[in-house]
């Protein structure tokens, strides 16, 4: 849970200090867009690579080395003194990005009974509305006062967990088991039957998800500070980040939620429901400027987190459950990052769109892929009681 929200810190800097970077590197919203994307793809490649290697090489040992990585790549970002050093540097904290999702919840999902796995994942997966909401304060007190560059540099102070994580976590039983018998996995092993089609349907589930996700929240902030003639809310950094805290609280309560609300009405109900709920409110949330209603994006604004991110506690449990110990990292990493990779383009589509009719109306086009998750859960399997000691 600190692994991911100090990396969803070290990642959403950047979205918060959207504007100020568009100004110190002239940048139009499409490149700025590139830049988010080209996160998403280097986190793409991170969480896959890093899946394959945990199998090999365990959960903690590869959670640390990418802790490290965002971190460092993060303080690299503050060197930048042009668009392609910022894209370099960006892209390194893609890396680490992906890397710690996979490392993390596939742990998590190791080290817990099937009865409080969901409920597990769930706590893990909160961690990202409290990274978002600490580079919201961070960005709100930082940006200001002392520039862009300062604030980067904050980034480097996750590299400090990485000592308890190495003094007070142990890898998974299930996972010393198999290295003890020396079951080697096979990463092709997922695209053959019988785990293929699991594969190919996990994978689309994720890329629905994750598109709609990027699409929304790399935006958030632009659209609450870009102006009421560009299709934004007119507010600034500070009001902005002000909202973005009440939003990803929101998120908080839903990724909490999830979990409880899995053990009672089932996983696909539940996912259902929020994801449904989350195409309603960005198409609402994306028009209310328009409207001259900009007064009520604070009071949605918790709801919007609270569908918009809690759906997101579904993946670490449900994957790790589709595959075997010896390929769970591998399959997990792929499924969920290559979905990164595929919404990718979420972030610079949004930005181009944003230039021709308004960063509004953009984000309300973006809740189609919200629907598309509501669908797409239907064909995958359940074993929410499943041991993972196999």
């Amino acid at each position: 849970m600190l692994g991911f929200a100090l990396d969803a810190m070290d990642v959403l800097l950047y979205v918060f200090a959207l504007q100020t970077l568009r100004a110190e590197f002239g940048m139009t919203n499409a490149q700025a867009g590139l830049v988010s994307s080209v996160t998403l793809i280097t986190s793409a490649l991170g969480g896959i690579g890093t899946g394959i290697l945990s199998d090999r090489f365990g959960r903690k040992r590869l959670l640390i080395a990418t802790i490290l990585l965002y971190s460092l790549a993060s303080a690299g970002t503050a060197l930048s003194h042009s668009f392609w050093e910022l894209v370099f540097w960006r892209g390194m904290v893609g890396i680490g990005l992906g890397g710690e999702w996979s490392a993390g919840a596939t742990l998590v999902a190791e080290s817990f009974p099937a009865a409080r796995r969901q409920r597990a994942i769930s706590i893990m997966q909160s961690g990202w509305s409290i990274g978002y909401m600490m580079a919201a304060v961070v960005s709100g007190f930082v940006l200001p006062r002392f520039g862009w560059r300062v604030l980067f540099l904050v980034g480097l102070a996750p590299a400090l967990l990485t000592i308890f994580v190495r003094n007070g976590v142990e890898e998974p039983v299930v996972w010393q088991q198999q290295r003890k018998e020396k079951r080697g996995g096979d990463f092709w092993a997922i695209f053959r039957p019988p785990l293929g089609a699991i594969t190919f349907r996990a994978t689309a589930l994720a890329s629905a998800a994750l598109l709609g996700y990027w699409g929304l929240f790399t935006w958030v902030p632009g659209f609450l500070s870009a102006p009421v003639s560009a299709g934004g809310a007119g507010v600034n950094i500070f009001s902005s980040s002000l909202w973005i805290f009440v939003m990803q609280a929101g998120g908080f309560a839903g990724y909490i939620s999830f979990g409880f609300l899995c053990e009672r009405f089932g996983r696909k109900q539940v996912f259902t429901a929020y994801v449904v709920s989350a195409a309603i409110l960005t198409l609402l949330y994306g028009s209310l400027p328009g409207w001259g209603l900009t007064g009520w994006l604070l009071p949605l604004g918790p709801l919007v987190g609270f569908a918009g991110t809690g759906f997101f506690s579904l993946f670490g449990a449900l994957l790790a459950e589709l595959y075997p110990t010896e390929v769970r990292g591998a399959g997990q990493g792929f499924c969920y990052n290559f979905g990164r990779m595929l919404c990718a383009a979420a972030p610079w589509s949004i930005g181009a769109l944003a230039d021709s009719y308004g960063i509004g109306a953009a984000l309300g086009l973006n809740s189609a892929f919200f629907l598309l998750a509501a669908v797409l859960i239907r064909f995958l399997p359940e074993h929410k009681d499943a041991s993972l000691a196999n």
